[in-house]
């Protein structure tokens, strides 16, 4: 039986002397493996299909529960993630998050939407598109990011100030005094996200280092790429 879906290529890895496996992340049953036959050969024609990145319409053949590409038409191959350095890093984190937080089997739309339009922000140099997937793809983990009033007094934090990795909410310092201190920027880098003011690039960098923290705490998945990510957001 063969299926159409919308997918976005997650990872990939090499097996056999020409194949290659992908997992997709489609909108209808969210993270799915597929095999695609010969593409590793010269010329093949669906080798685009297999690369990280590639947003496409997948035609799935599915047998004793296994899915292969039988063909794909291209959306997107986001090629200039691959012409600059940062933004591969960037776009490999959100990959990777997206990886961390899809199961098989659920409903992902809202997901696969965020990603890729992560990916065409950074391909258009939108500084704010690796935090602001990253928020998203907390809330959609079930883990939203709190930028709003101190929960505790109702006032809107400033100066020296805390976070709780428990509830993802921003604290007054002496509200909160057993938070994770937080800096004044980080907070307006992720008010900014939701278009609550804007971030400055210290902000954007400390935003993605908490939200990177926030992320492995909550979901239990350390993202590997950030590290470099923010080194080279600070060169």
């Amino acid at each position: 039986m063969e299926s159409k879906t919308d997918a976005l290529v997650l990872r990939t890895a090499d097996y056999g002397e020409y194949d290659r496996m992908v997992t997709l992340l489609t909108a209808e049953r969210g993270k799915i493996g597929a095999a695609l036959k010969g593409v590793r050969r010269a010329g093949a024609k669906l080798r685009f299909a297999a690369q990280p990145f590639c947003f496409a319409e997948y035609v799935l053949a599915a047998r004793g529960g296994r899915n292969t590409v039988v063909s794909a038409a291209l959306h997107d191959g986001f090629y200039a993630l691959r012409e600059d350095v940062t933004a591969y890093y960037a776009g490999a984190l959100v990959l990777s998050a997206a990886d961390a937080v899809a199961l098989e089997g659920m409903e992902s739309g809202r997901l696969l939407v965020s990603a890729v339009t992560a990916l065409e922000g950074i391909s258009q140099g939108d500084a704010c598109a690796v935090p602001r997937f990253l928020t998203e793809a907390l809330a959609f983990a079930g883990y939203p990011v709190s930028a709003g009033a101190c929960p505790v007094c109702g006032r809107l934090p400033s100066g020296r100030m805390r976070f709780d990795f428990a509830t993802g909410a921003f604290f007054c310092d002496g509200c909160f005094p057993e938070g994770t201190p937080a800096s004044g920027s980080t907070f307006a880098a992720v008010r900014a996200l939701a278009g609550e003011g804007e971030a400055t690039q210290d902000g954007i960098v400390r935003a993605v280092r908490l939200l990177g923290a926030y992320f492995a705490y909550q979901v239990g998945t350390e993202l590997k790429e950030i590290p470099e990510y923010l080194r080279l957001l600070r060169s």
